[in-house]
């Protein structure tokens, strides 16, 4: 247990930055998941739609270091590419 008053303080941050955090990865994991699905579904239109609304989410997340900016980048374009694969088809 910390002893010293910034130490305690450090924790308490610690704790408050975690549930934001938590918050924004599940804020972005439903964005992603309604994409899944409507990539599942085969709805080029509705998986077009939800790209475009869960690329800015990823994107903010990535600004606000919840997630690496690599990873964001990496998992909207391979959501693109899928999506594009539909249209293809």
């Amino acid at each position: 247990m910390a002893n010293k008053v910034s130490a305690k303080k450090a924790t308490r941050k610690i704790a408050a930055r975690t549930e934001v955090n938590k918050s924004r990865r599940s804020r972005v994991r439903s964005f992603l998941r309604k994409v899944e699905e409507a990539i599942a579904a085969g709805d080029q239109q509705a998986a077009s739609a939800a790209l475009q609304a869960a690329q800015p989410e990823l994107m903010r997340a990535a600004n606000k270091r919840v997630f690496h900016q690599k990873t964001a980048s990496r998992k909207v374009s391979r959501l693109a590419n899928r999506v594009n694969a539909i249209a293809a088809a």
